[in-house]
Order: structure tokens, then C-alpha cells, then sequence
């Protein structure tokens, strides 16, 4: 890393995405098996719902070994995830223009997770908790047609569909959206540039720095 990026993620922080993000997108494909007609072959002979569940201890398993050995960066990001204040609405305020090529100076500082991203991480927790619940009713409950099978499974789509149209979002923002592919190369080797943490992360840019001279 040079003096002129910042180290944003360390390499337990990337490998806990990673393997929280393939998982997800291995769920989902194998998911739609059981609504694609097309994709029906996919699904013969239980193959799709073993890779399914293969994937789902992952999901499960890979945050809560994350938060035994990290107990501390855990509980602080859960704390910036659901704790919001006047920069974050006024974040709200001022995206659409920014986002669409207004001033960056118009944006709030923010902190090691924007408003965005909070937005993002507090939809996935969220909806990571439902498929969680109700995956494991309808994985004890076999084929029996009960009501609460049947509420769980449509909480589990209702998840699917919100999770999964925030998660199109963030990959777009996180990967294309030209002010935002710094996001993903942080994500994948674990620093940014400056300027782009000063823009997108100033507060906490600004605290770090005084946390190094003193």
C-alpha cells in the first residue's frame, strides 16, 4: 500500500464478504430452481437443495465464526449499521443530486460505512435473519403443508425479493457507478486512494488521522 491510498479493509474483514457474497449468490441461483420452470432440470434429484443447504451452513457458520474471533469490530459495525444521526439524513438529502453529478462537497462527512452502505448492511441483516428462521422451519418441516410452513415460505421469497433488489443496487454502486468503483477495490485488495476516502469517508479519514499523531 502506498502513502497515497488507506488501508479500508483488513484480510479477515474481505474473506468474511466474500464467502458471505458467493454464498448468497450460490443461494439465490439454486433458490430459483423451485420458481423457473425452464431451470426445473437443474433441481432433479435433490441436487440443487443439497448445494442449497452446502451454502446456507456457510452463510450462517461464516459471521458467527467471524464474530468469535472479532468480537470487538463486530459489535462496532452492528453499531454504525442500526445507530443513525443528522449526517446520515442529510447524507439521504444530498445523494440523488451527488449521485447524479453534483458536487461532492454538498455530501456530509462520513464514517468508515456511509449512509449508503449503513442502508445496505441494515437491509442484509435484516433479511439475513428471516432466511435464517424461516430456512431452517421449512428445512425441519419436510413437505408437510402446514400454515406455518407456508408463512415462512413467503417471508423467505419476501426476503429474496427485498434482499435481493438491494444487493443489485450495491453491486451496481459498489462496481459500476464511476464515483464508486473504489468501493470494490478496497473490497478486493483492501486499501483506496485518499481522495477517494475523503470524499466518501471523511470523518472517519479525519479521526484516523488524529488517532495516528497523537
Amino acid at each position: 500500500m502506498s502513502s497515497h491510498e488507506v488501508e479500508r479493509f483488513k484480510k479477515s474483514t474481505r474473506l468474511l464478504h466474500w464467502m458471505i457474497a458467493i454464498s448468497a449468490l450460490v443461494l439465490a441461483t439454486t433458490g430459483m430452481f423451485f420458481f423457473v420452470d425452464a431451470w426445473g432440470g437443474a433441481a432433479e434429484g435433490g441436487h440443487s437443495r443439497l448445494v442449497h443447504r452446502i451454502a446456507a451452513v456457510v452463510f450462517m457458520c461464516s459471521p458467527l465464526v467471524y464474530f468469535l474471533i472479532h468480537p470487538v469490530s463486530s459489535l462496532k459495525f452492528l453499531k454504525e449499521a442500526f445507530i443513525w444521526g443528522s449526517d446520515d439524513y442529510k447524507w439521504l438529502k444530498a445523494a440523488p443530486d451527488y449521485y447524479f453529478g453534483g458536487n461532492p462537497e454538498d455530501m456530509p462527512d462520513q464514517d468508515h460505512i456511509n449512509t449508503g452502505q449503513k442502508m445496505f448492511w441494515l437491509v442484509a441483516i435484516i433479511c439475513s435473519i428471516g432466511f435464517i428462521v424461516t430456512g431452517l422451519i421449512m428445512w425441519t418441516s419436510g413437505t408437510s403443508g402446514s400454515s406455518g410452513l407456508l408463512l415462512a415460505t413467503v417471508i423467505h421469497d419476501l426476503c429474496l425479493i427485498i434482499g435481493g433488489s438491494m444487493l443489485l443496487l450495491h453491486v451496481y454502486l459498489g462496481a459500476m457507478h464511476p464515483k464508486m468503483t473504489e468501493s470494490l477495490r478496497s473490497m478486493i485488495g483492501g486499501s483506496a486512494s485518499v481522495e477517494y476516502v475523503k470524499e466518501h469517508h471523511g470523518k472517519w479519514y479525519n479521526e484516523e488521522q488524529a488517532q495516528s499523531k497523537e
